[in-house]
């Protein structure tokens, strides 16, 4: 059996429930989920690095520099298993006892292996204890930046700001710099105004779509599937981003027959890449505090909102009562809604465009491709979204929908970064600059697709190397 692919299991069903029963609040949201998953990879990582040196070698070397040599002979399925069901049970307590069960199922208890769980235990407390000071998602003590422009709590939904300090007060797990981006186009810019416009005919509420203009390009049919297929917004029975990008790398590690070592390296690092996507994506939403669509587009015009302007003739691109798709709350009566954190960068992006172009370098894609690869080629993958059990918010269930990538992971960093769009959540700048075609124009630093693939280049290159930043 192979642990890696084992526990990765368990550590998205850890995702998955917790985002259905709300216990384990600590791993809840994108930037605390992110965070378990790389943290029980590294374990992961650093058990099998430690064990394989010690018995049938290995190449690779440890993310942790504190990281202690094992004994010889140490059993490398052992050590794993110990280090994966260690680290989930200090991060998902209320799971333990399933963890237990799994761990007794695992193929890695048998005689002879005490050796490999103490060395798996011990690695897996030393990652822990090196991130025990991580800041929490609360927002106590916040106090949001008043002004046009500036994100607030979304008026069609009760809800708070989602980890306001979490980016700036985190420690990155192995990037060599703390990676910035520039500042997205101005409220009322002409690249802003051209966003504007996309998103309120693209990203309206279906119960809406009949309020538009004619001929302005509604949503398809196409554009709504997408939005949704890509969704995974700490919905109840399907989790967090991380759990889906992870999901879509399985196929490819299976498809591809990896080894247990390419396993352990691919996981950790796609986790990695998450977990420092989720810690510079928070940075940069805060520092620039930028307002979602269902604000712009209702506050178009300057009469609108606190610091509203006198006018009577109001703007044709400001439409007070908008309602966006929403991000998908896939409960019966509640409505979709929008996340409870600025707009600039996408989540979805960063995450995503991290995720994927770190795997795509892993099987060979060189660094600075931005075109369409093979990685995916020949696959098909089903979003819990669409897997023909999922209900809607109105307790109906969506169909099963097969989806295929002809252009590879590339097109999935793409497809995901408008699908936000589609959703009515996000402005296209928040994923990426538009050249004036309407596809990505990845020579500037907008938006969080180029944030995600600086982060998978840096991981990358520097081999998986614990950061100092």
């Amino acid at each position: 059996m192979d642990q890696i692919l084992y526990w990765n299991d368990v550590a998205l069903e850890a995702n998955r429930i917790s985002h259905t029963d709300g216990k384990d609040i600590n791993t809840l949201g994108p930037t605390l989920s992110s965070r378990a998953l790389a943290i029980v990879h590294l374990a992961m990582y650093d058990a099998y690095v430690g064990a394989a040196k010690a018995t049938s070698g290995t190449s690779l070397n440890h993310y942790s520099p504190a990281a202690p040599a094992a004994a010889a002979g140490t059993s490398v399925a052992a050590a794993i298993a110990a280090a994966a069901h260690t680290a989930l049970s200090a991060l998902y307590p209320s799971m333990k006892t399933t963890f237990d069960v799994k761990y007794a199922y695992s193929g890695a208890t048998e005689a002879g292996t005490d050796a490999g769980f103490n060395y798996g235990v011990a690695i897996a407390k030393l990652i822990l204890a090196d991130r025990q000071n991580d800041p929490s998602d609360t927002d106590a003590g916040y106090v949001p930046p008043i002004g046009r422009g500036k994100h607030r709590i979304d008026p069609d939904n009760a809800q708070g700001y989602n980890a306001p300090f979490y980016g700036a007060a985190s420690k990155c797990f192995s990037v060599s710099v703390r990676h910035g981006l520039d500042a997205p186009p101005a409220v009322g810019s002409t690249e802003y105004e051209r966003a504007l416009k996309q998103v309120r005919v693209k990203g309206i509420a279906q119960e809406l779509m009949g309020t538009l203009p004619s001929n302005t390009g509604k949503r398809t049919v196409d554009e709504t599937l997408i939005g949704i297929y890509w969704g995974y917004d700490g919905a109840k029975n399907l989790g967090t981003p991380p759990r889906l990008y992870n999901l879509i790398v399985r196929k490819v590690a299976v498809e591809n027959a990896n080894t247990l070592e390419q396993n352990a390296q691919l996981f950790a690092m796609l986790n990695t890449a998450m977990g420092d996507a989720g810690i510079l994506a928070w940075q940069e939403k805060y520092k620039y505090n930028i307002w979602r669509p269902i604000l712009g587009i209702r506050e178009q015009d300057k009469s609108m909102g606190f610091t509203g302007e006198g006018n009577n003739n109001i703007d044709n691109d400001c439409d007070p009562l908008w309602l966006p798709l929403g991000a998908p709350k896939d409960e019966t009566g509640k409505k979709n809604f929008t996340p409870p954190f600025p707009a600039y960068p996408s989540g979805h992006a960063t995450f995503g465009a991290a995720a994927f172009h770190i795997t795509r370098m892993f099987y060979g894609v060189a660094p600075n491709n931005r075109t369409a690869d093979a990685v995916f080629n020949g696959l098909n993958f089903v979003s819990d979204e669409f897997n023909g059990i999922t209900k809607d918010n109105n307790d109906t269930t969506r169909p099963r929908h097969v989806r295929n990538f002809p252009k590879g992971l590339w097109q999935m960093i793409e497809e995901n970064g408008f699908s936000r769009v589609y959703l009515g959540v996000h402005w296209s700048f928040d994923a990426f600059a538009l050249d004036g075609s309407g596809k990505p124009d990845l020579s500037k630093n907008i938006g969080g697709v180029p944030l995600g693939l600086k982060i998978a280049e840096d991981i990358f290159n520097n081999k998986l190397t614990k950061s100092s930043v």
